[in-house]
Order: C-alpha cells, then sequence, then structure tokens
C-alpha cells in the first residue's frame, strides 16, 4: 500500500519500489484474502480523507494492470497451516496466510510488516530483498 499512500521512511519507499519493479517483470502470488484486504485499506483511507474516490479508482487501475496471481488454495490450508502458523508467531490469520503461502510454495516474502518480517525469518523463509 505504500504505492498508493507514497508515504513512509526512505528505505520502505525503496523497498515497495523494489517490489514494484519485480511484479513489473515477473508476477506476484497472493493469498485469496490480498483483494479484501486491499478494499479494506482503500475504504479506510477513503472514509478518514487520506486519499480521495478518484485517487483510488487510479490506483486499482495500475493494480488491475499487474501481474498478480490470486492463489486459490488459501482457503484450503486456513483451518490447519495458516492456523498453526497464526498461533505460533502471534500473526492475523490473514497475515499468516502471507507465510504460508510463502512457505507452500517455496518463494519469498515481500513484506513491510515487521512481525510478519521476524515470523517469516524464524520460519525459514527468504525475505524478498
Amino acid at each position: 500500500m505504500r504505492w498508493l499512500f507514497l508515504d513512509g521512511k526512505p528505505q520502505q519507499i525503496e523497498y515497495a519500489d523494489k517490489v514494484l519493479a519485480m511484479i513489473k517483470q515477473s508476477k506476484a502470488i497472493v493469498p485469496a484474502t490480498w483483494g479484501l484486504e486491499v478494499a479494506n485499506v482503500i475504504a479506510r483511507a477513503e472514509a478518514t480523507s487520506k486519499i480521495s474516490e478518484a485517487q483510488s479508482e487510479t490506483f486499482l487501475e495500475i493494480l488491475n494492470a499487474m501481474n498478480i496471481e490470486l492463489d486459490h488454495e488459501t482457503f484450503t490450508y486456513a483451518f490447519s497451516d495458516t492456523l498453526r502458523l497464526s498461533r505460533r508467531y502471534r500473526l492475523s490469520s490473514y497475515d499468516a496466510s502471507y507465510l504460508e503461502l510463502a512457505l507452500r510454495l517455496n518463494l519469498p516474502l515481500a513484506t513491510l510488516y515487521e512481525d510478519l518480517q521476524k515470523a517469516a525469518a524464524k520460519a525459514g523463509v527468504e525475505k524478498f530483498v
């Protein structure tokens, strides 16, 4: 969401730019809940006047043009692996779903969320750099 708000520390913005460049060259795989999370952040930002609906629509057009693949097996693992990861690392189920996906597909994880970064490191998941 750094791409939408253009806020954060310089190294966070630089990291987000690297992730964006990777998606443009390749693709990103996200849990099935990703779209709901994006919609929630946008709705909350609009409600607090951080962004306008027009800004949201422009951002959504950009997202829709990106090569982002939805993992259709997220729900299959929700009550097993994802729940175990959520318990073990004290993550929300949403955050644990990203960790579960990275573990299952043996992919690096791109996140700026510190708790998820720590959990991924403990679980042996490589951080996207």
